[in-house]
């Protein structure tokens, strides 16, 4: 915990100076990604001045609350590429750590990444950030080493999934580069020290608001599931499907599906093909707040996430933790950051693809009394506020961030 951090994660005034960060995101706001806007949101709460870079120009949706974040975001396409050219001449020690890291990396040509980076480098600095973080292990991640280089400034990435199971490139070499390398979870912690020994790993799970995601007591359960995810391999709907189908048809509780993707149709159709269609409802993307008000009325939560083909995976999925939040009871499969953020205490887990003990646990979570499902739900409450707070999150951010600044040693590609 940051010196500068109460447990909860509120400032105390006085002890230390704000940080000032540039986050490199390759896209932004997205209507998927909340975990990015909720922490930019926890960190200002802390005092911080936190100044969103997107390298695209994105046009897509976002969150209705996120709106706001779209004005003050900055561009790439907003920074000169003479001006860049002409501030990255002008710190040759940079430049030459820029250069070792461009041309040992193979994810971008390093003619690109060096003309992308010497722009966010000089965004950085007009700004009067003095530290990069990225969000995702690819291109945002290497743009973010290599602009730290050029500015003479510390910079952390954080892993999420597909950028470290995935799909990875270059992972050990950006692990070995960057001032703080954020994991989500022990097991993609543990991962990163396997692959890269002198790596700065450190565990700070994405988290959310407890004040915003809350349980309604004196509502009754509306006897369905829910289950919320984009519509794609690892969220594991098929597996949910022939749990469903396993179930006696008096025993077949109703779920609903939060979420889109590109298999919607493919879903659609296998939802009838096993014989679940009347069971399963698609309701498509929902807002967040939509989430927070409907959500603590389900009788319980289902996260029947999967290891993907290629291996991707979730790592520590936030809509868990918001359900234990509102007071969930939650049945997940035992992957990666499931198994910290769901126990005994408040919920079941279950081995990922097996759909004859998934459908015995949704059995069990559609049989809960309703003092059962209040007990796990509060139970489940609890260890949301201990262990998933936005709060929380900010402060490890906090906390590895003046560390690495207080270190002062850049460890761009040595």
């Amino acid at each position: 915990m940051d010196a500068s951090a109460t447990p909860n994660g509120s400032s105390l005034a006085g002890t230390a100076p704000p940080l000032s960060i540039l986050y490199v995101l390759d896209a932004f706001p997205v209507l998927s990604e909340t975990f990015v806007t909720n922490e930019i949101r926890a960190m200002r709460q802390m005092g911080h001045r936190i100044v969103p870079f997107s390298i695209s120009n994105y046009t897509g949706p976002c969150q209705p609350d996120d709106e706001p974040m779209k004005a003050e975001t900055l561009h790439l396409s907003d920074v000169s590429t003479l001006r860049a050219a002409a501030f990255a001449a002008m710190h040759p020690r940079g430049m030459a750590a820029a250069l070792r890291f461009a041309n040992r990396q193979t994810g971008i040509r390093p003619r690109s990444l060096l003309r992308a980076a010497a722009r966010v480098a000089l965004a950085a600095r007009q700004q009067g950030c003095t530290h990069l973080h990225a969000h995702y292990a690819h291109s945002t991640a290497a743009t973010a080493i290599v602009a730290a280089a050029f500015a003479g400034l510390t910079c952390s990435f954080i892993g999420h999934g597909f950028d470290i199971y995935g799909q990875s490139s270059d992972l050990p070499l950006k692990l070995a580069s960057a001032d703080v390398a954020f994991a989500t979870c022990e097991d993609m912690a543990a991962d990163f020290r396997r692959m890269a020994p002198g790596v700065n790993a450190r565990m700070v799970t994405c988290g959310v608001d407890p004040d915003r995601f809350v349980p309604a007591p004196d509502a009754a359960s509306n006897g369905r599931l829910l289950a919320i995810g984009r519509l794609v391999e690892q969220k594991g709907y098929p597996v949910l499907f022939d749990a469903l189908a396993l179930l006696p048809a008096d025993r077949r509780p109703v779920v609903d599906v939060v979420g889109g993707g590109a298999l919607e149709e493919e879903l659609k159709q296998l939802a009838i093909r096993t014989g679940v269609g009347d069971s399963v409802r698609f309701l498509g993307r929902m807002p967040s707040a939509w989430i927070a008000q409907e959500g603590p009325r389900y009788q319980g939560f289902v996260a029947p996430y999967v290891v993907c083909r290629d291996n991707d995976k979730d790592t520590s999925p936030v809509a868990v933790k918001e359900a234990l939040a509102m007071g969930l009871p939650v049945v997940a499969s035992r992957l990666m950051g499931l198994k910290e953020s769901v126990n005994a205490s408040c919920g079941r887990h279950v081995e990922p693809g097996d759909a004859a003990e998934l459908a015995d646990a949704i059995a069990w979570l559609a049989g809960l009394t309703a003092q059962q499902r209040q007990a796990l739900g509060a139970a489940g409450r609890q260890h949301a506020l201990a262990k998933f707070t936005l709060a929380a999150q900010a402060a490890g951010n906090t906390a590895a961030i003046r560390a690495a600044q207080a270190a002062r040693t850049p460890r761009c590609a040595a």
